[in-house]
């Protein structure tokens, strides 16, 4: 797992959010693919609280390698 700091939510694109893509470099990740950061939960200013779940690419160099690119 990670040890780096999960990013700002308000940072991230939807399918990031949704765990549907890297919350680091942006690949897509489909089923079973990449590491689960688990849920998180949001309390905003105003309106109310909310889930999202982020995912990480399995391979943490490829993933490196494209977050820099």
């Amino acid at each position: 797992m990670t040890t780096r700091s999960l990013p700002s939510i308000t940072s991230l694109n939807e399918a990031q959010q949704r765990g549907w893509a890297c919350v680091w470099c942006r690949a897509p990740l489909g089923i079973d693919l990449g590491d689960d950061l688990g849920e998180q939960r949001v309390r905003p200013a105003a309106g109310a609280a909310y889930s999202w779940f982020p995912r990480q690419c399995s391979d943490a160099a490829a993933c490196q390698a494209r977050e820099g690119a």
